[in-house]
């Protein structure tokens, strides 16, 4: 099977920072992949790398050009406008008419069940409703990838639900997942696959049933256990 993605020997450096050290791995189609580690571990990095936000500064990122994909950030930026429009600019910048763009931003909002907030200010909805209209503006874009840095950080309990049932539905469509997680029960809950990265090194890279359950290098175990912070 082909790759979606495959970095070989990849350093990204910020300066005199290196931010990933030779990391190298294999994404597949179906995947559901977490990204886990300490803060400054380098996956918000790895994520943007993959995104083909941040360039290696040594090794190669290769990526399945017919392959469709989005980002969903941690903080997503909304415009100082309405829901259905911060949807519909996405499709607009992708070539659709705006007529046609703001008749496909409908659908996708009712997918994340935010069809009555449609016309209100997106900085005005709740954190858990802009998590959701970002997923929304992504998904209006049909991607076959979908990677997501900390989608549910800073939430309440249940937005994080929701964002999670999303996540969750994507998946079982057939979307390609590779998010970032601090919460290893949400890890449980939504991966396929674990990698575990620490000062920019891939440390460890397992099903999550062998990386919650089989052994593993000393700095993942201990970061499991929430000795490793």
């Amino acid at each position: 099977m082909s790759a979606l993605f495959e970095l070989k020997a990849v350093d990204v450096h910020f300066g005199r920072t290196r931010a990933l050290a030779g990391c190298a791995l294999c994404i597949h189609a179906g995947e559901r992949v977490a990204l886990v580690g300490a803060n400054g571990s380098g996956k918000s990095t790895l994520l943007r790398t993959l995104h083909g936000l941040v360039p290696p500064t040594r090794g190669t990122v290769s990526s399945d050009p017919s392959a469709r994909q989005a980002m969903v950030f941690q903080r997503p930026y909304m415009l100082r406008a309405s829901a259905l429009n911060n949807v519909a600019l996405g499709l607009w910048l992708r070539g659709v008419p705006w007529k046609d763009a703001k008749a496909q931003a409908l659908p996708a909002l009712a997918r994340v069940g935010l069809t009555s907030v449609s016309h209100r200010n997106a900085k005005a909805l709740s954190g858990g409703q802009q998590q959701r209209l970002a997923l929304a503006r992504a998904w209006a874009l049909q991607p076959q990838v979908l990677l997501l840095d900390e989608p549910t950080a800073s939430l309440d309990p249940a937005a994080k639900r929701e964002v999670e049932t999303l996540m969750t539905e994507f998946a079982d469509a057939g979307m390609t997942l590779v998010f970032s997680s601090h919460n290893l029960g949400q890890v449980k809950r939504l991966a396929s696959r674990v990698i575990y990265l620490e000062h920019g090194q891939l440390l460890a890279d397992r099903s999550v049933h062998d990386f919650f359950n089989g052994p593993l290098p000393l700095e993942a175990g201990m970061f499991v256990k929430g000795e490793l912070v």
